[in-house]
């Protein structure tokens, strides 16, 4: 099976699933950020950081008009992910702090679907920064990686954008190993 990169980013309610809730997720072939993802998620419950929200720009009263359901968006989610594979390709979850996006998405996945397509682990930019570097895990901010890869585009705690953000970092930093 060949590897499809696909860079994930979330937006959430707090920092950890199940008490705090996913409210966006966005998503693109890392290798042709054209095919993309996006879609806002219902709150599981009212709990949140004020922090969190803040900077998102989203609000709990908002998913709830505008998200789909957890299940729902896992689902479209999940037939994404397949599409963009097709039948001979296996997913590989790429993010930027992929162990935060990664829990929420792990978690969903599990507890609205039963499985997780992309299997049980994720590929994390800033371990792959500093293992193809050498650099102190202080230096893997996205500020510090981002003035070392000089990519065109910015994250802006917009799911869609900063997935195609972290792909930009991903191509950059994979064409210099």
């Amino acid at each position: 099976m060949s590897e499809v990169f696909i860079s994930v980013d979330v937006e959430t309610a707090g920092p950890i699933p199940g008490e705090y809730s996913l409210l966006s997720i966005g998503a693109c072939a890392a290798f042709d950020d054209s095919v993309t993802f996006e879609c806002f998620v219902k709150p599981i419950n009212a709990n949140f950081d004020p922090k969190a929200l803040d900077v998102t720009g989203l609000t709990l009263d908002e998913m709830e008009r505008v998200g789909l359901s957890p299940a729902n968006a896992m689902e479209d989610f999940r037939r994404w992910i397949r599409k963009t594979t097709d039948r001979n390709g296996r997913p590989v979850f790429v993010g930027f702090n992929a162990a935060f996006d990664w829990s929420f998405v792990n978690y969903y996945f599990h507890r609205y679907l039963g499985e997780n397509p992309f299997g049980f682990a994720a590929l994390d930019i800033k371990s792959l920064y500093m293992g193809a570097t050498g650099c102190a895990w202080g230096e893997t901010r996205s500020s510090r990686i981002a003035a070392h890869l000089e990519p065109k585009l910015d994250g802006n705690h917009n799911a869609l954008q900063d997935a195609r953000y972290q792909a930009e970092m991903f191509r950059l930093l994979r064409s210099r190993v």
